[in-house]
């Protein structure tokens, strides 16, 4: 995986970026920035206090618009007037307990989001690689040991989970239906999907890293509601690092630079991809907990309640396709990915004016890891 090469491919290329003013928006558009990308981004106002967006100054370094994708209307008006070389579609309701709340909003922005930025695809006249991020929750979770493949079915037992199953099958029909020959119709459309990402500068409710941040700010026991759980940990920039790469192979392949048989390679690339940690890295929350009060000390209390909403207890992703087509692998193992993240906040903490410094550092460190 070579990030010298990704650099080049995304100098000057008009990028969307849906989701812009969201964690993992808000670090992809600071590492598009540093390629020396042409970004648009729209999105929301950003949802909590503080916010990566604002800390990182984004909507002063790039064209952002707030916008819902929600409203066709404007989604369709935008794409015609952008005219994007690349997309990049991370804009969703994001969380699985808030999903419990808010369904009908829930089902709106993931399906109906994706499938108006789908739809107004077919509007342009002019090569377009679009990668639209789902989850690794898409699947129908059996609860078993072995990993899940691309192909597996999707499901969901939960709002949003089974909103994410159901971008993926508008994904895939729309792909059939109206992309099904990117070489002559020039959009190429993939799916990626990934999970459970921590990082420097995840503000949000509801989620175990800035639950612990939180407490230990204010030298409190950080209350953790289901330590049993497994997750796949991953830094933020694993996945996103699979974005760029998936969406520089579209592109190079619609302008058929770098491929010994372009119509070949699309055919591999028009479809989904995990981006999953190792399987070292698939650990229960309490196991997560302990290896943040390494770097910043305190305590927890076990906060589990038997009657919580259903989560997901165990989800492995198979990575075998992204590293073999895209040359993707994980970089940073379950230690590193800990001790960045916590060094990001830890940093900040002490003094906010590092928060671009710090995201740049770990951007450009991350990067050179892969060369």
């Amino acid at each position: 995986m070579n990030f010298k090469e990704l650099a080049k491919t995304y100098k000057g290329k008009r990028v969307l970026v849906t989701g812009d003013t969201g964690f993992k928006g808000s670090w992809l558009c600071e590492w598009l920035l540093m390629m020396g990308a042409d970004i648009v981004g729209i999105g929301l106002e950003p949802d909590t206090d503080p916010s990566l967006f604002v800390q990182l100054g984004l909507e002063k370094q790039m064209d952002h618009q707030t916008l819902d994708i929600r409203d066709a209307e404007k989604v369709s008006k935008l794409v015609r007037e952008v005219q994007p070389d690349i997309l990049l579609h991370l804009a969703a309701q994001p969380l699985v307990r808030l999903s419990y709340d808010i369904p009908v909003e829930t089902y709106a922005t993931n399906v109906m989001g994706t499938v108006h930025l789908l739809n107004a695809l077919r509007q342009l006249e002019k090569p377009c690689a679009a990668v639209f991020v789902t989850t690794d929750k898409c699947y129908e979770n059996k609860e078993w040991l072995h990993s899940y493949r691309e192909e597996d079915p999707m499901g969901g037992h939960d709002p949003y989970s089974s909103s994410k199953g159901a971008c993926e099958i508008a994904i895939q029909s729309f792909r059939k239906s109206f992309f099904h020959n990117p070489l002559d119709r020039g959009i190429a459309v993939a799916s990626a999907r990934a999970g459970n990402v921590i990082g420097g500068g995840d503000w949000a409710e509801d989620r175990i890293v800035p639950d612990c941040i939180r407490a230990l700010s204010r030298e409190e026991a950080i209350p953790v509601r289901n330590r049993h759980a497994t997750r796949p940990w991953q830094h933020v920039l694993e996945p996103l690092g699979g974005y760029l790469l998936l969406g520089a192979d579209l592109w190079r392949g619609l302008n058929k630079e770098s491929f010994i048989s372009a119509r070949l390679e699309q055919s591999q690339l028009c479809s989904a991809f995990n981006f999953g940690p190792t399987l070292d890295s698939n650990r229960p929350v309490a196991e997560l907990v302990e290896e943040i009060l390494k770097h910043w000390p305190g305590s927890w209390d076990d906060r589990s309640d038997p009657n919580a909403l259903h989560e997901a207890s165990l989800l492995n992703l198979a990575i075998d396709k992204a590293r073999h087509v895209l040359g993707w692998e994980p970089r940073w193992d379950f230690e590193q990915t800990i001790a960045n993240t916590v060094d990001w906040y830890r940093q900040v903490h002490d003094n906010s004016s590092n928060t671009l410094e710090m995201t740049e550092k770990q951007i450009t460190l991350y990067s050179k890891n892969n060369v």
